[in-house]
């Protein structure tokens, strides 16, 4: 982050390195979105935007959001919370990575709000143009962000499913509000466009080191911190045999007749993404193997 801020309601300050619920069953779509919010614990909320989700908290100076999700749900959510908190507007937006279809709509919110994100994101939202509004404050590391009371944890992990993805922690309600990178009883999702492997690996022990209760993804139903546990050894599995097989000179195909992941068949996904799981792990394994 550039600088801190500072107001008679709100800091946030530079820190250098230093349970599920279930959705109820519906069929969303874009012409007749399924909005709603509901409560995660304490004052911390979750909205959903079809299959997209966010957090914010509600403090008595004002609200911490996070993703916008687009301009259509961040207006709904903005009217939303005029009505059950009408003194108390949004005051910081906090986007958890650069990707569009989490963080457009930002724009709706910046008449009362500060954006912010890492550094690596607002680099690409102003390169690719995403359609949101620019941060305003970012950071590289760890921050933290108080108002009226609240405290969110900004923290930086490394690489995984993008290079600016950030993690954030309310340490008072042991909730983390992770995105993309921890799917609850999920494979991953295609075939690992714009990630990092190894380095998401990493950062998945590095969220296991983190205190929560409470594990809040992107998409799908609230987890815990086994979900953390448990993805990172589906990422481990995946790339251990995908490299063996590369190793013993198998063809793709033959790739994925080889792997062996019906372990996580009853995971989300499965039958459809896990192929694509390997494929994109095939032709990331080819870049780390060393010759003979």
């Amino acid at each position: 982050m550039r600088h801190a801020i500072v107001t008679a309601v709100a800091a946030f300050v530079l820190s250098m390195p230093v349970v599920g619920n279930a959705q109820a069953p519906v069929t969303p779509s874009a012409q007749n979105p399924v909005r709603e919010i509901s409560k995660i614990t304490g004052e911390i909320y979750r909205f959903r935007n079809n299959n997209h989700f966010s957090v914010f908290a509600v403090t008595p100076a004002g609200i911490i959001a996070t993703d916008p999700i687009n301009a259509a749900a961040a207006t709904w959510l903005k009217d939303e919370l005029k009505k059950r908190w009408p003194d108390r507007p949004i005051k910081f937006v906090v986007y958890s990575h650069d990707h569009a279809d989490h963080i457009s709509g930002g724009e709706v919110w910046a008449d009362t709000a500060t954006v912010v994100a890492h550094d690596n994101a607002k680099e690409v939202i102003l390169g690719e143009k995403r359609p949101t509004a620019v941060p305003q404050v970012t950071l590289s590391d760890r921050a933290t962000l108080e108002l009226g009371g609240t405290v969110v944890e900004l923290i930086y992990l490394g690489r995984n499913h993008s290079n600016n993805s950030l993690v954030m922690r309310f340490p008072k309600e042991k909730v983390i509000f992770a995105v993309d990178f921890i799917p609850v009883n999920s494979v991953a999702f295609r075939d690992f466009p714009d990630a990092y492997l190894d380095d998401w690996i990493d950062s998945l022990r590095r969220v296991e080191a983190l205190e929560f209760d409470i594990l809040a993804p992107g998409h799908g139903a609230l987890g815990n911190k086994a979900n953390v546990t448990a993805f990172r050894n589906y990422l481990e599995d995946l790339r251990a045999q995908v490299l063996a097989a590369a190793r013993a000179g198998k063809s793709l195909d033959d790739t994925k007749k080889a792997v062996d992941l019906s372990k996580y068949r009853d995971w989300g996904g499965y039958e459809q993404m896990s192929p694509l799981n390997i494929e994109g792990v095939y032709r990331l394994v080819q870049g780390t193997r060393r010759p003979n």
